[in-house]
């Protein structure tokens, strides 16, 4: 049986080898890329789970509070948000013209197109 305190992690592990399965295995770019932004969730998601310390608060020193979760992996995190969503923009600007210049989103059909010319 999975430790209630490890699912976290456990979904951490799923997300990640899905995401990366669906990146290799997969033929179609716009497939390619949704794999790509999985594979980023839960990179995200190991990140702020290992940032939040049980018990913890907001680093504001305060009387009672003893013990402080640290604030920078989340806000990194947000930076890899932000990063993502550009990257995701600008693989689905390429896609656009892929399929403009080839006429197929197919891994396979665009080498076989390259290799006739």
């Amino acid at each position: 049986m999975i430790d209630p305190g490890l699912f976290n992690y456990w979904v951490v592990i799923v997300l990640m080898m899905l995401g990366l399965y669906v990146v290799i295995a997969k033929g179609n770019l716009i497939k390619k890329v949704i794999g790509l932004n999985i594979l980023q969730v839960s990179v995200i998601m190991f990140y702020i789970s290992m940032g939040k310390v049980r018990g913890g608060t907001a680093p504001i020193v305060g009387e009672g509070f003893e013990v402080y979760s640290n604030p920078v992996p989340h806000v990194l995190m947000l930076t890899a948000i932000v990063v993502g969503v550009a990257t995701t923009a600008l693989a689905l600007a390429l896609i656009v013209r892929i399929k403009e210049a080839y006429g197929t989103i197919e891994e396979d059909e665009i080498r076989e197109l390259e290799e006739k010319e």
